[in-house]
C-alpha cells in the first residue's frame, strides 16, 4: 500500500498516523494517508508564521515569479497528479489532468494580478491605500475538485503576500499531499504547508490562534462552524458553501441544440460539483420534448472507471455519498416522482450511480429542495414565468442559476434569480478572471477575480497632511 507525506517547513513531516484512502471505483483501500496531529498543525502553523515576514516583504514581482514557478511545476507534474486524482475520486483520467493542467494556468494568470496602491488624496493631503496581508492563511478543500480548488485559494493568498497551510479533505488527500511536495520545490521554506486529516484536524487549524484568516470551501454545515468560530477573533471567513442551483427553460429554447449543454451542465464529474445544474424548470410546452432529450443523454454515457479512457462518468466519490443520492432519488419516486432513465445502483465494485432522469417530482421533495451532489437531475413542468422564478427561489442556497431561450427575454428571466451569478443559455461556466460567490448559505465572500484577490487582503490607509 502506497504512503503519503505532509510538508511542514519545506521538509517531510514525520508519519504518526495513519488513514485509508479508497478508490471509489473498486472500493477497495489502496494507500495510507497520514493523519496530522495537534502538534503537527501546531509545527504547520508555526512554520507558515515564520515564513511570513520575510514572503510578505518580497516585492510582488518576485512573489510573481515564484507563482509562475509553481505554474511550470505543476504542469510538469501533470501526469503523475492526475493519475493519482483519478485513482482516489474517481473522475476521468482526461478530466483529471485538465483540472491539474488548468490549475497551472490559474498560478499563471494570478501572477498577471496587481494590487495597486491607490491614491485618494486631495489638494491638502496625500492619503494612500495600501492592501496587506492578513499574515497566515488556512486553506481548507473539498473532495470534488481538490487540486484546482486548492489552487484557487493558494495563487491569491500567496500573491498577496500571506503564507499558507492548507487542509485537503480525507477522501481526496493524496493528490493535495503530492502538489504541495511539487510546489515546495520551488517556494520558500514555510510558506506553504499541508496537513491531512479529519475533522480534528481542520478544527485544530481553524481554531490555532496563529491563524489570521481562514478560506473554506465544503458543507453548510461546516462553513456554519468555521463562521461562529472565526467569529470569535472577529475574523472575516471565505466560505464557499455549494448550491442548488436552477435552469428555466423559457417556452421558445430550441431543446434539440440546448439539451446535451444542459445534460453536462448537470452530470459533469457526475453531478458532484457546487454549481451544477440540480434542478430543470421547463415550460409546459417544451416538458415533454426536453425529459425525452435528456433521458437520450443518460442512457447514452458511458459510466466506468476514470483510469478506462472510454469513461465519461466515473464512480460518486464514497459509499456514503451513493447511499444519499440513491436515498434521495427512492423518496422522490415514493412522491410521486417517475424514473425516466437510470434510477439504480450500478450492479459493479466501486460507487456507481447509474445517470438519472426524474420527471415530475414533488417540488418540496428533498430531491428538489436539497444538493444532491451526484448523477440525478429532476425536471419539473411550470406554466408560467413567474411561477418558475418562485420555484427557483425557494432554496435556502443562492450560488448559480441560469435561465434558457431567446437571449432578451432569458436575460429578463434571469435577472430574476437570487443568485450570486445569473448565465444564460449556459451555466457552471466559471473563469479566472470573474468574481464568482454565493447568497444565503451558498456562503460569504468572493473568490477569483480582483475581488477575489482582495479577499486575502485588508485595506491600509496612510494619510498625510501636507504642510
Amino acid at each position: 500500500m502506497e504512503t503519503t507525506h505532509m510538508t511542514i517547513g519545506g521538509r517531510v513531516a514525520a508519519v504518526v498516523d495513519t488513514f485509508p484512502v479508497e478508490n471509489p471505483a473498486d472500493a477497495e483501500v489502496f494507500a495510507a494517508a497520514p493523519a496530522a496531529t495537534v502538534e503537527q498543525v501546531d509545527a504547520a502553523v508555526t512554520a507558515a508564521r515564520t515564513a511570513h515576514p520575510r514572503w510578505a516583504a518580497l516585492p510582488i514581482d518576485g512573489r510573481r515569479a515564484h507563482l509562475r514557478k509553481c505554474g511550470a511545476a505543476l504542469s510538469a507534474a501533470a501526469d503523475e497528479i492526475a493519475a493519482l486524482l483519478t485513482r482516489e475520486q474517481g473522475k476521468p483520467l482526461v478530466k483529471a489532468r485538465a483540472e491539474v493542467e488548468l490549475s497551472a494556468t490559474w498560478f499563471s494568470d494570478t501572477a498577471g494580478q496587481d494590487l495597486a496602491v491607490e491614491d485618494l488624496g486631495d489638494a491638502g493631503a496625500e492619503i494612500r491605500l495600501q492592501h496587506k496581508p492578513y499574515g497566515v492563511v488556512a486553506a481548507i478543500t473539498p473532495w470534488n475538485y481538490p487540486i484546482i480548488l486548492a489552487v484557487c485559494k493558494l495563487a491569491p493568498a500567496l500573491l498577496a503576500g500571506n503564507t499558507v497551510v492548507l487542509k485537503p479533505s480525507p477522501e481526496t488527500p493524496l493528490s493535495s499531499l503530492l502538489m504541495t511536495e511539487v510546489l515546495c520545490e520551488v517556494l520558500p521554506s514555510g510558506v506553504l504547508n499541508v496537513v491531512s486529516g479529519a475533522g480534528p484536524v481542520g478544527r485544530a487549524l481553524v481554531e490555532h490562534a496563529g491563524v489570521d484568516k481562514v478560506s473554506f470551501t465544503g458543507s453548510v454545515q461546516t462553513g456554519l462552524a468555521i463562521a461562529a468560530s472565526t467569529a470569535q477573533r472577529l475574523q472575516r471567513p471565505t466560505l464557499e458553501l455549494g448550491g442548488n442551483d436552477a435552469a428555466i427553460v423559457l417556452p421558445d429554447a430550441p431543446v434539440a441544440e440546448i439539451a446535451e449543454r444542459l445534460f453536462w451542465a448537470a452530470f459533469e464529474n457526475s453531478g458532484q460539483y457546487c454549481t451544477a445544474v440540480k434542478r430543470v424548470y421547463a415550460h409546459r410546452v417544451v416538458y415533454s420534448d426536453l425529459v425525452d432529450a435528456l433521458r437520450a443523454q443518460a442512457e447514452q454515457v458511458v459510466v466506468g472507471d476514470g483510469m478506462d479512457p472510454t469513461t465519461q462518468l466515473g464512480p460518486l466519490v464514497s459509499a456514503h455519498q451513493l447511499d444519499r443520492v440513491a436515498a434521495l432519488v427512492e423518496q422522490a419516486v415514493a412522491g410521486g416522482g417517475q424514473v425516466v432513465a437510470g434510477g439504480r445502483r450500478l450492479d459493479r465494485p466501486g460507487h456507481f450511480y447509474a445517470p438519472t432522469i426524474v420527471a415530475g417530482a414533488e417540488p418540496d421533495s428533498r430531491l428538489v429542495q436539497e444538493e444532491q451532489f451526484g448523477p440525478v437531475l429532476p425536471i419539473l413542468p411550470f406554466d408560467t414565468v413567474e411561477e418558475a422564478v418562485t420555484q427557483a427561489n425557494s432554496t435556502t442556497f443562492g450560488l448559480g442559476g441560469s435561465a434558457w431561450g431567446e437571449s432578451d427575454r432569458a436575460t429578463e428571466v434571469a435577472a430574476e434569480l437570487e443568485c450570486g451569478t445569473a448565465w444564460i443559455n449556459t451555466h457552471g461556466d466559471l473563469r479566472h478572471g470573474v468574481p464568482f460567490g454565493g447568497y444565503r448559505q451558498s456562503g460569504a465572500g468572493v473568490e477569483y477575480g480582483t475581488l477575489g484577490l482582495l479577499e486575502y487582503t485588508r485595506p491600509r490607509v496612510t494619510h498625510v497632511r501636507r504642510v
